[in-house]
């Protein structure tokens, strides 16, 4: 059984979709406890579902790296198999992807390598881009640009606001997530491996 630390900074969309898969006996992974950065509405679905939550607020901190260390010894308390970043909006300290890559993936509403960063949603409507997609990766100290485990194609229709588009892009990393997370506990996508190449 595959356990997860899932980190977070806001509502947790993606969060609710793995401890829904989870509610499954056969799912082959269990969230142990969510985290994050923030008083994010999110953190409301351990108490929904019973799983632990912990808060690593960025101000109570003087730099990153001091966040990134405090942020890295509540992860390592659960001692995860994997981290999955849900919506987490701050890049963690290049100490923090160290101590825990390659098993920390990310989602991101983009088809990566186009349109990084925190705006990809609104960088490809801005770009008159005619399609966007959904991506998921191995989290390095680039922007969104680590290794990727799986990502498909979402058009983008006229009339497209960011909020339309992100809503059916959203369910795009949703399904991406669940699939990826059940392909690393049953072996048959290999983070190390992927990391190398």
């Amino acid at each position: 059984m595959l356990s997860l630390v899932v980190l977070i900074s806001g509502g947790g969309s993606n969060l609710r979709a793995l401890l829904e898969a989870s509610q499954d006996a056969e799912f082959p992974a269990r969230v142990v406890a969510i985290g994050a950065d923030r008083d994010a509405v999110g953190l409301s679905l351990g108490e929904e579902y019973g799983i632990p939550t912990f808060t690593v607020a960025y101000p109570a901190y003087p730099d990153r790296e001091t966040w990134g260390d405090a942020l890295l010894e509540q992860i390592r308390a659960w001692g995860p198999d994997l981290v999955v970043l849900s919506g987490m909006m701050r890049l963690l300290p290049p100490r923090v992807v160290a101590a825990l890559s390659p098993n920390l993936i990310n989602t991101h509403p983009a088809y990566l390598p186009e349109f990084p960063g925190a705006h990809g949603v609104r960088d490809a409507l801005a770009a008159g881009a005619s399609e966007t997609g959904a991506s998921l990766i191995v989290v390095d100290n680039s922007v969104d640009g680590g290794p990727i485990i799986a990502q498909e194609r979402v058009p983008i229709h006229v009339g497209d606001t960011e909020s339309s588009l992100h809503d059916r892009i959203k369910p795009v990393e949703r399904r991406l997530l669940i699939e990826a997370v059940l392909d690393i506990a049953n072996g048959h996508v290999d983070l190390k491996e992927l990391s190398r190449s």
